[in-house]
């Protein structure tokens, strides 16, 4: 039995494995102090629970229009009129289970085989392999951990070639909590749009911003008359504690959503009726839950950067967006623990989890060494608790 190539050509989710790795040693009693997931602790708010029960019990158990209920898509209209100042009509908006389906299709949809798609590092684990995984090759640009992790144009400028046909964007940042200047954007969408390339902006935390305001990357092209082409692909799943029920949605040129939505249509159908008229709820009702849930996250940043920052030989930079942290751990490089030589953070983050039982995900996956990622989708009895264990580890750590 043989196995197609690009199965071979694409990397598993890391982070995925990560999850799992700290689930299972749970299950097995293990006191672990898990910073590795990408979600948050909080329950789906109750309006949107009975909206889901509602529907269950009113029948809606069927298959729905390929593209989402047209219910759902208008209220996604609604929202990016009110929140984001854009606006679409529901034929330019297709609901996939999940954002990240959205960007997978996004990608099948655009690229073809030998195309060249820019990706900026420390990237989110998938975006490479959407790309590979669409026969084309992700062109990895480097960015300034400085400045937000905001592009470095310059190594932009020396990468750039013919077989470029997109970029893909993510602010705020997985995995950094890094959000772009309005000025790197702005000066990105005019590169795409003098060369021709597709824009995919991965907008999936845009609710959580604690320094400044969200502005989407359409709303900007729109607002300098950039006219480059973006597919904006959003999410339930962060901002209002959905992860599980599994809704994103894309917007965009209607010759592109139209494409999507014909691959998805062969791929998965529509997405669960139940999660979309939860998601109805989730968008029209009150949104004072997602304000609830970002002070409690906003407090919870401001602590585990704290601790981080007292952790001798640490440096972490505040991020402005998401629910990470992405300190700087490689003052601990090419040291020695439990007689073993420290190369990158692979070995850092295994150290910690087996000496010390903390879960983190190390930041040579996501494209960038010397860094670590710290979810704190968590409270702040198991920040503390974490940040005490991981400087008993560090401390044991030869010089």
């Amino acid at each position: 039995m043989t196995i197609a190539n690009r199965v071979n050509n694409i990397n598993p989710s890391f982070t995925l494995q990560m999850v799992t790795k700290a689930a299972e040693l749970k299950s097995k009693g293990v006191d672990v102090i898990n910073f590795s997931v990408g979600e948050p602790d909080f329950n789906t708010p109750k309006h949107i629970r009975e909206a889901a029960k509602n529907a269950i019990d009113q029948g809606y158990t069927k298959y729905t229009a390929g593209p989402g209920m047209i219910e759902l898509r208008e209220a996604i209209c609604t929202k990016l009129k009110r929140e984001n100042g854009i606006s679409y009509q529901p034929s330019d908006v297709l609901v996939s289970n999940g954002e990240k389906q959205s960007l997978y299709t996004a990608c099948q949809a655009i690229f073809n085989p030998n195309d060249n798609v820019v990706i900026f590092s420390p990237y989110w684990v998938s975006f490479p392999e959407f790309v590979k995984m669409a026969d084309a090759k992700p062109i990895l640009v480097n960015t300034l951990s400085e400045n937000n992790f905001e592009p470095d144009f310059s190594d932009l400028e020396s990468k750039l070639n013919p077989d470029i046909k997109g970029v893909i964007i993510n602010t705020p940042s997985n995995p950094t909590g890094g959000v772009w200047s309005k000025v790197a954007i702005v000066k990105l969408l005019k590169v795409a749009k003098k060369n021709d390339w597709v824009v995919i902006s991965d907008e999936c935390y845009e609710r959580l911003i604690y320094d400044g305001e969200f502005v989407s990357a359409e709303k900007l092209n729109q607002l300098n008359n950039i006219g480059a082409t973006v597919v904006t692909c959003m999410s339930l799943s962060k901002t209002y504690a959905m992860t599980g029920w599994r809704i994103g949605y894309a917007v965009g040129p209607n010759k592109i959503i139209k494409a999507m939505s014909k691959i998805q249509g062969q791929a998965t159908s529509c997405a669960n009726s139940i999660g979309q008229k939860a998601g109805i709820a989730a968008l029209l009702g009150s949104q004072s839950c997602v304000q609830e849930m970002k002070k409690s996250f906003l407090n919870r940043r401001d602590l585990i950067l704290k601790l981080l920052n007292e952790l001798p030989g640490v440096k972490c930079a505040k991020p402005s967006g998401a629910f990470y942290v992405f300190p700087d751990f490689s003052a601990y490089l090419n040291r020695i623990a439990n007689n073993k030589l420290l190369k990158d953070t692979f070995d850092i983050s295994e150290y910690i989890l087996d000496s010390v039982q903390v879960v983190t995900v190390p930041g040579d996956g996501f494209g960038v060494t010397g860094h670590i990622r710290f979810s704190y989708a968590t409270n702040r009895k198991i920040i503390k608790e974490g940040m005490i264990r991981l400087k008993k580890a560090l401390n044991m750590i030869e010089e």
